[in-house]
């Protein structure tokens, strides 16, 4: 909290003497989204484990890096302005929607080609129904 830049060593610890390399992993995804959703990407500083006695090093290193850097790319395509207004004015509906949708990157344009072709709305264009549905039903039940 009180440093202006953080040394990360990420690894992923199967036994204690191997298989440190990094994959590409919830875990991996889960710090990736936490460095890019708080804006930290210019102050942290990831250094990766590529121990693994079974397999060839430079592959142990390709993997790791190819790993982390897919983690970081799919943190930098999520819509965090989006998600950070919506977690800021209560909206839990449209956060929780919009934390569904990011499970769909980068397959989000199949999905959406998929729902087209069957006169499906896309993305959370469905929100708005059940935001409608909230307004006239569910919030009178309270």
């Amino acid at each position: 909290m009180y440093v202006d830049e953080v040394l990360l060593h990420v690894s992923r610890g199967i036994r204690w003497d191997s298989d440190h390399v990094v994959t590409l992993s919830n875990e991996l995804e889960a710090l990736a989204q936490e460095i890019v959703r708080g804006g930290y990407l210019g102050r942290v500083h990831i250094g990766l484990d590529y121990f693994d006695a079974s397999i060839n090093r430079i592959a142990a290193w390709v993997v790791g890096c190819r790993a982390t850097l897919k983690a970081l790319l799919m943190a930098m395509l999520e819509p965090s302005d989006k998600l950070r207004q919506a977690e800021q004015s209560g909206d839990h509906t449209s956060r929780l929607a919009l934390l569904e949708e990011i499970k769909a990157l980068p397959f989000g344009s199949v999905w959406d080609h998929y729902c087209q072709k069957n006169n499906v709305v896309t993305g959370t264009d469905w929100l708005k129904a059940v935001k409608e549905y909230e307004a006239a039903v569910l919030n009178k039940r309270k």
